[in-house]
């Protein structure tokens, strides 16, 4: 027994120091497929890590451009809005200029008519030229929209008109205008002034 014993140990032993170099063999292998797992890991983790890097330069060098577009957008507006506040300012004071310098040379007419008015006594020629002159204004201020409203025989409109008066009519002349206190003008469709009328009941 002890000598089959003695004998078999040999191949056991062999065997075992097979098993164990198979082992130390496989635990190598493992260690080495770990260590470059590890590696492609962090290599990996790395890659990412610059590409994020890379993202967040991208997007802030975006946020810089977008933010001087932005500024830039803001100043012109500035200038835009002032340059139209100063259009406006400049309307409001001269806007009437040109209808003024339109008027000029009617009133012209009106001095030249008060001194031949002073100097001659001929009442018809100075009704003619009168008459003249207010045709001449009429159709100036025409031109720059103003006309004057027709309120004959028309139906009172609160739109358009301002009752100053009622009296008592006939049911024809009910809620008819009878006659005009003051005439209303209208500016490009739009009314600048009511009429004031003497409406009939």
């Amino acid at each position: 027994m002890n000598e089959e014993t003695q004998q078999n140990n040999p191949e056991e032993v062999k065997g075992q120091t097979e098993g164990t170099v198979k082992e130390q063999a496989e635990d190598t292998v493992k260690d080495t497929e770990t260590s470059e797992v590890q590696e492609e890991k962090e290599k990996t983790e790395a890659d990412k890590l610059a590409e994020a890097e890379q993202q967040i330069s991208e997007l802030n060098d975006k946020i810089a451009e977008l933010n001087d577009k932005l500024l830039r957008q803001v100043a012109d507006f500035t200038n835009y809005r002032r340059q139209q506040q100063k259009n406006i300012a400049d309307l409001i004071l001269n806007g009437g200029a040109k209808v003024i310098e339109s008027i000029l040379p009617i009133l012209d007419d009106m001095e030249r008519a008060q001194q031949n008015i002073a100097s001659d006594d001929n009442i018809d020629v100075a009704r003619e030229g009168l008459e003249m002159i207010f045709s001449k204004l009429q159709s100036t201020l025409g031109k720059h929209g103003l006309s004057k409203m027709d309120t004959a025989e028309k139906e009172f409109d609160t739109d358009y008109h301002e009752a100053v008066a009622i009296l008592p009519m006939g049911e024809e002349k009910k809620g008819k205008i009878i006659d005009t206190v003051q005439a209303g003008y209208m500016m490009n469709d739009k009314v600048l002034r009511h009429a004031k009328v003497v409406v009939g009941q």
